[in-house]
């Protein structure tokens, strides 16, 4: 979906402003610098536009001389500084919850960004992106792709194998030197690619969170659901067809010319204008079932099968491999390691 018009939390700037001090920098110094009124500080839940986060951080990596801010500041991001998400995030049953829960309430924090995984063989590919068709830049990804690594690590509070690291992004210099990203992910990552992912162990998935606690998460997903509904914006193309799938079922899983015509367009309008907000009508098909798989197993009166027939899926046998792709687990698995 392009939420992107409503911008990122203040509290993303937070990462950046320890990093400056750490280095030594005044933040004051810096806003003035970089031509930015700090009092927007003051506002817990103010926003700044995508464009501006990019800006700024390209100015802090300019100030402070560091050719790889974005790498060095994702080590200094705190679960305090995701807000929601990140409480949620803490007290996830498991790593995948906890993926799980940063992917539902995105919105949240950071409106353009998200992450998606998929199981491939032994491996979880985690999959970083922009919802919407422009390219972030290099200092926004390495500082997620850090994030992402540092926080996993730090929920599941052991060293995490890093097995692969893509960037869609050139490297930064052309002296070839990649010793910043071998210290910081363990292997040198590859450039030019067309995803931004990192590769992982499938077992990470499951590792229990080492702050989990079922009733803060459930206070903290009361809140989140209330603050995503405020900011959820309803004419995103993308938001009417995913809106439109989960009203129709469990009655009915509508096609891809079913959904054309509810909205009154055509295949290829409705194709070309998911293609423009960075989906597909497949990809919102998939991350619906996902999701409502994942509340019909949370909430526990449900079989298997029941959640496979009001998912539309051929057979109990389909939705099982489905969510196995999913999440690395059976719907078995996942249920039992919610209690």
């Amino acid at each position: 979906m392009n939420n992107h018009n409503i911008g990122v939390s203040i509290s993303l700037l937070y990462p950046m402003l320890k990093t400056l001090v750490h280095k030594g920098f005044e933040p004051e110094a810096f806003f003035k610098y970089a031509d930015f009124d700090s009092a927007v500080l003051e506002h817990a839940d103010a926003r700044i536009p995508v464009e501006e986060l990019e800006r700024i951080m390209q100015q802090a990596s300019a100030y402070s001389n560091d050719l790889y801010f974005g790498l060095n500041q994702g080590l200094l991001l705190d679960f305090a500084d995701l807000g929601l998400p990140g409480y949620m995030m803490m007290h996830s049953q498991t790593i995948g919850d906890a993926l799980a829960a940063y992917q539902r309430y995105n919105i949240i924090l950071y409106s353009g960004f998200n992450l998606d995984w998929d199981i491939q063989g032994q491996d979880v590919v985690l999959r970083l992106f922009l919802q919407s068709p422009q390219q972030m830049s290099r200092h926004c990804v390495e500082d997620m792709a850090v994030s992402v690594m540092y926080l996993i690590r730090k929920l599941a509070n052991r060293p995490v194998e890093v097995k692969e690291v893509r960037f869609s992004h050139e490297a930064p210099d052309n002296s070839g030197n990649l010793s910043p990203y071998v210290d910081m992910f363990g292997v040198a990552p590859q450039f030019g690619n067309p995803h931004n992912l990192l590769r992982l162990h499938k077992d990470i998935l499951s590792q229990p969170v080492l702050y989990s606690d079922a009733k803060m998460l459930q206070v903290f997903e009361t809140l989140a659901k209330k603050s995503k509904d405020l900011l959820q914006p309803s004419h995103t193309f993308s938001g009417k067809v995913s809106r439109w799938l989960i009203d129709s079922l469990p009655a009915s899983f509508p096609t891809l010319q079913h959904t054309a015509e509810h909205l009154g367009v055509s295949i290829r309008t409705l194709q070309s204008r998911l293609r423009e907000e960075g989906t597909t009508y497949h990809e919102i098909s998939v991350q619906v079932r996902k999701e409502l798989a994942l509340n019909y197993l949370r909430e526990g009166q449900y079989s298997v099968g029941e959640i496979a027939y009001a998912l539309h899926f051929s057979e109990q046998s389909a939705f099982q491999n489905a969510f196995k792709k999913w999440t690395g687990q059976t719907p078995g698995q996942y249920r039992a390691g919610l209690s």
